[in-house]
């Protein structure tokens, strides 16, 4: 951070990508795309990069590399979470999923390490966030989320603007 001439406080932006991850006709899996869509109309920054993604682990980190932070927003299921809930995460706190990984892909921890491993440039892990709403029905065909992860977009859109540092506003 810095004073300006006026003496305003700027801080130093730094290079920003906020994916949202998901599959739009898996009912509530798509909830990450309808965020992410929502808050790049809402902010018009030059240093932020906006993009969607259906893929994750290995496949993610060309998406991710060159960047100094990133915000992923995507859909979860908790044992104990309700539809709508919305967690801030880090990578450390994934220490197991449903779908971390397979014989054909690694989990986005171990792709972080090896692409890191690789000299990619990646961001550290405190500067990666996670905007997660825990989820109803991502096993179901169809193009709208269930009523309570519908009702939560709101929410999250005003969770990842704050990390941006915007001011929500109203978009028609």
């Amino acid at each position: 951070m810095r004073l300006t001439a006026d003496c305003e406080r700027e801080t130093y932006a730094l290079k920003t990508l906020v994916v949202g991850l998901g599959n739009p006709i898996l009912t509530d899996d798509g909830i990450g795309i309808y965020v992410v869509r929502d808050v790049a109309a809402r902010c018009q920054r030059r240093d932020v990069t906006f993009t969607e993604a259906s893929v994750g682990g290995l496949r993610l980190l060309d998406r991710l590399a060159g960047h100094e932070r990133v915000i992923i927003v995507d859909a979860i299921q908790t044992r104990d979470g309700r539809p709508g809930d919305i967690y801030r995460l880090h990578p450390d706190d994934f220490y197991a999923s449903l779908h971390s990984g397979s014989t054909h892909d690694l989990s986005l921890n171990d792709a972080l390490a090896l692409g890191r491993g690789m000299g990619m440039v990646l961001p550290v892990d405190e500067d990666i966030l996670f905007v997660a709403v825990e989820v109803e029905d991502v096993l179901n065909f169809g193009e709208r989320c269930t009523p309570a992860v519908e009702a939560a977009v709101p929410r999250a859109v005003g969770a990842v603007l704050a990390e941006l540092g915007v001011e929500s506003v109203d978009v028609e």
